[in-house]
């Protein structure tokens, strides 16, 4: 009967380094590819002013709405429409020992996904030529699942594989065994998340401007190359080399 409280005690010690029968080598394999984004996100804020509560909130809504129905002609060019921040708020101004209401200010903000890009430079143009209408973007990225992502490790992969056995060629001996193989991480630049005022294209009529009647041209838009990266680590057993 075995009394040995401590029976893993007699478990061989792991031997991370290997043994001279089994020695180990460590290597790290790498991937970078750059390649066309597959969609383009353009934030999209639709403003509206009124002295009344009531006249700002309906005028916000319809400059909403034609927003909304132009984007939506751009049929299957356009993969996702979401609504975001939605803000409606008083201005207020000095009246003698007090403060008084003096407009209401209204901003609905939209986030369009397209992934045709020839209707985006058009999209983006005819959004930007409407009233109190500020556009942002394009903010290029691939998709979560793009294939490209799978491409990227197999790549890293192939190439500790590569590394691995050049280095036992070195040594004038092959690999045995793949010990272990471990992602650290495959990941391209997100894009700035769209929202905010600032920046990016506005109206060219602001409030209480002459509408301009001339059709803007389309814009001419260049897609920004994306750079996926993707690393391994890897650990294999090699026959043991006859070193001098």
């Amino acid at each position: 009967m075995d009394t040995d409280p401590h029976p893993t005690a007699r478990t061989a010690p792991a031997t991370p380094y290997g043994t001279p029968d089994a020695p180990r080598l460590a290597v790290r394999g790498e991937a970078h590819l750059e390649v066309d984004p597959e969609i383009a996100r353009i934030g999209i804020t639709v403003q509206a002013r009124g002295t009344d509560r009531r006249d700002a909130l309906n005028d916000l809504t319809h400059r909403n709405t034609t927003v909304l129905d132009l984007i939506k002609t751009y049929g299957e060019a356009v993969e996702k429409i979401e609504t975001g921040t939605f803000s409606i708020s008083p201005e207020l101004t000095k009246h003698g020992r007090g403060e008084r209401i003096r407009a209401y200010h209204g901003r609905v903000h939209t986030t369009a996904e397209l992934t045709d890009f020839t209707a985006l430079g058009e999209l983006t143009t005819r959004l930007a030529d409407l009233d109190l209408t500020h556009v942002e973007g394009p903010w290029w990225a691939l998709r979560p699942d793009s294939p490209t992502h799978r491409h990227a490790r197999q790549q890293a992969v192939r190439e500790a594989v590569q590394r691995a056995r050049e280095y036992a060629e070195a040594l004038g001996t092959g690999l045995a065994a793949l010990v272990e193989l471990a992602d650290t991480g495959t990941e391209n630049p997100l894009p700035p998340a769209p929202g905010g005022f600032a920046g990016g294209m506005r109206s060219a009529a602001a409030y209480g401007g002459a509408p301009d009647l001339t059709e803007a041209a389309p814009l001419d838009l260049e897609p920004q190359r994306q750079h996926v990266y993707a690393t391994v680590n890897a650990r294999f057993t090699m026959t043991p080399p006859q070193l001098p």
